[in-house]
């Protein structure tokens, strides 16, 4: 089993920063693609940011240029960066990690329990 544990979220004012930061641990192979995604009541879990095992990163263009996601493999770490904050980054911002637990195994998606972000003045 693996678990994923968020922290960083809070609120802010808009125009300022914060950082998520998220830590997996359990039997774990090989961390593949980890990630942020974000949901607000009453709309579908939506992509923030991925990153590949070899450092590529996808954002939703609604964050592109302000947020950027990173990672530490030797601390089974992902972060998300999250500059000039707006009003509509408010969310339960959701860490995503796909994790082959054994060499045989197929690799499996797993989630965070979520952090609320709330940008507001």
């Amino acid at each position: 089993q693996v678990q994923l544990v968020e922290s960083g979220g809070g609120l802010v004012q808009p125009g300022g920063s914060l950082r998520l930061s998220c830590v997996a641990s359990g039997r774990i192979f090989s961390l593949n693609t980890m990630g942020w995604y974000r949901q607000v009541p009453g709309k579908e879990r939506e992509l923030a940011a991925t990153i590949t095992s070899g450092g590529s990163a996808n954002y939703a263009d609604s964050v592109k240029g302000r947020f950027t996601i990173s990672r530490d493999d030797a601390k089974k770490t992902v972060y998300l960066q999250m500059n000039s904050l707006k009003p509509e980054d408010t969310a339960v911002y959701y860490c995503y990690a796909n994790v082959r637990s054994r060499y045989y195994e197929d690799r499996n998606d797993y989630w965070g329990q979520g952090s609320q972000v709330t940008v507001s003045s």
